[in-house]
């Protein structure tokens, strides 16, 4: 898996003024994690879109701050964007220990089609979009693929259990729930409109 590396500088605007900011293109930001000071900072925003597409909010980026020696292993815990034009307020970063264990959100992939509603004869329900786990940093997968081709028939489902997860990787989620089902298409009761 390659790095995915993010460039920030120390930020010292604060406050209201950090429209400023964003205005010549830069994001406000700030990192921190239960061994590191809060540190605001600034990236530039082309960048840090660049970044988010490849990694999402659950794999690790490597964090460089300009005039800090050494990177910071860090995930994206919050991203703020505007209602109306979905442009990047604000980005929460928080760094990781590599050998301590973290709790993370990782997205459901649905793979392939259920034979049943390829047809339209049933309806597929997707419950979770995401699982919570437990695991190191270096053992966070990007996501649990389904593949939905072994939903034959009708309520056929995936629940937590059925996940497959590597050595180390501890599902929090309930096992129990149901991640993917395959419903019956109900047939629409038409009623006839009789027109005085």
């Amino acid at each position: 898996m390659e790095q995915i590396l993010l460039n920030a500088q120390e930020r010292q605007i604060k406050g209201k003024t950090v429209k400023q900011l964003r205005r010549s293109g830069w994001v406000p930001g700030v990192v921190y994690g239960h061994r590191t000071e809060p540190l605001s900072l600034q990236i530039e925003a082309r960048s840090l879109q660049k970044v988010l597409q490849d990694a999402g909010t659950n794999r690790l980026i490597t964090l460089n701050i300009e005039g800090s020696p050494g990177s910071k292993m860090v995930l994206v815990r919050d991203l703020q964007r505007d209602c109306l034009n979905h442009s990047m307020l604000h980005v929460d970063l928080y760094e990781v220990i590599m050998t301590e264990r973290i709790t993370a959100e990782v997205p459901v992939e649905l793979v392939g089609e259920s034979p049943l509603v390829k047809g339209g004869g049933a309806l597929l329900l997707q419950a979770l979009s995401s699982i919570e786990i437990e695991c190191l940093p270096g053992d966070l997968p990007e996501a649990f693929a389904i593949d939905l081709s072994s939903l034959t028939q009708i309520d056929d489902a995936v629940l937590v259990s059925d996940l497959q997860v590597a050595e180390g990787v501890q599902i929090l989620t309930d096992p129990d729930e149901v991640v993917v089902k395959v419903l019956a298409q109900e047939e629409e009761e038409v009623e006839e409109v009789v027109e005085d």
